[in-house]
């Protein structure tokens, strides 16, 4: 009997399925680092975004109430944005920043972008890197 022919087989059979798992497993990975084109923010020329999750500065998930998951915030083409507070911004992909000026205010918000999807944006606060706050479009 030749049992060296079927262990090579069953050999090479099993690593094939571990390469294709571990490929399934990196394709499957998570949207944080990934900033797409500035239309993923707007849509065709508006799009509603709603809180999904937040964090604080120690990087603990906050609890959302229902009037904060309610929470809307739109950004428009002609880069202005509404909800509790309107005003115009600017998206830096480059730089994985929106600068938010608030109307009738001199002073702006700057917020670094981790990931911003057609259903995923997350804002993190530059001074305190573990503070987010996670979007789903709606």
């Amino acid at each position: 009997m030749n049992f060296a022919h079927v262990s090579y087989r069953s050999y090479f059979a099993s690593l094939f399925s571990v390469v294709a798992l571990l490929f399934f497993v990196a394709s499957c990975g998570s949207d944080k680092g990934k900033v797409e084109g500035a239309n993923m923010l707007y849509g065709s020329s508006s799009k509603v975004w709603v809180t999904d999750k937040q964090t604080d500065a120690a990087g603990d998930k906050v609890k959302q109430s229902d009037a904060d998951q309610e929470q809307e915030i739109s950004f428009a083409s002609n880069g202005t944005y509404s909800g509790t507070q309107s005003g115009k911004y600017v998206f830096d992909q480059t730089a994985k920043t929106i600068t938010m000026t608030p109307e009738g205010s001199t002073t702006s918000n700057t917020f670094n972008i981790e990931t911003l999807t057609d259903s995923k944006l997350t804002l993190v606060n530059p001074n305190s890197p573990e503070s987010k706050l996670m979007l789903k479009a709606k």
